[in-house]
Formats: structure tokens, sequence, C-alpha cells
């Protein structure tokens, strides 16, 4: 795994920072456009629910939005309530043979009630955003096939 250099967070790289993310995941997360928010909800029990993903370069998060009321989803309100959530972006490379990739990012999201039609342009998303959104704030990321083989598995906190 290669760091991305950015200026962001520190690492004991000679004086050098490392990003949050590698390029490789950073493409790989700009080419998968859904990804699955897990959240829980004031019962305690577990809530997962497909979104869509985007990433955000400016603040090396992972931005979620949609057309849809998100203010009055659950996963919104669940975010706003706990804000630690997991999300997981993953696909397979290839049937055959079978060649399963993706990311998990387990973090701190952050609910914005406005502003979603602002990021979803600023984003290039093909779809207007609903005025709510959401944040997630990378804490810990958990890559496989990504970086390396199929069941190679990165993983590191970095926030």
């Amino acid at each position: 795994m290669t760091p991305r250099r950015s200026g962001r967070d520190s690492c004991d790289c000679e004086g050098e920072t490392m990003s949050t993310f590698t390029d490789a995941e950073v493409e790989y997360l700009n080419s998968q456009p859904l990804g699955r928010l897990a959240t829980v909800g004031p019962d305690g029990r577990p809530h997962v629910m497909p979104v869509g993903i985007f990433y955000d370069p400016e603040t090396e998060t992972v931005v979620i939005g949609g057309s849809g009321d998100m203010a009055a989803s659950k996963k919104f309100r669940d975010a706003r309530r706990r804000p630690d959530v997991a999300l997981v972006v993953d696909d397979l490379a290839a049937v055959d043979p079978w060649t399963p990739r993706g990311i998990e990012i387990r973090g701190r999201a952050e609910t914005h009630a406005d502003g979603g039609e602002e990021v979803g342009r600023r984003l290039g998303a093909g779809f207007r955003f609903n005025p709510a959104w959401i944040r997630v704030r990378p804490r810990r990321i958990l890559a496989w096939g990504i970086d390396g083989g199929p069941y190679r598995l990165a993983a590191r906190d970095v926030g």
C-alpha cells in the first residue's frame, strides 16, 4: 500500500504526511456509486441501507447523498443520534477466479440538514441532492483487493 501525500494526517515518513486514503482507494471509491451504511437505532439494533456515495477530495471524507427526503430517513436520524457508523463499498473484480474487493470505513457521521444541493454539484453527482446529507469522517479503514490481492486485508487507524 502506497500512501498518497497531501499534508493532512501525520505519519512517520521522514517529514512527509499521509492522506486518509491511498491513491488506489480513492480511485476505487470514485468508481463505485453505491455503498451500504450501517447505523444503530435508538433500540440498539443495527440498521443497514444502500446509499449513494461520493469521495470528497477537499475533506478526504465520504459524502452520502440522495434525491429522496434524507432528513426523514432512519439512517439520517440514527446517524444524528449515534454518529459512530460503518460504510462498506465492495464489488467483484471478477468471478472466475473469484476476486472480491472493497473498503470498510468506520467513522463519525456528520448530519447536515441543508447544503446538499451545493455539495452534490461540487462532487459531480449525476442527480440533484436533497438538502440533507451525511459526511463520514474516517477513523479506521479496512481494504481488501484494492492495494493488494483479493484476500489481502490492509487495516489502519486514520483519525
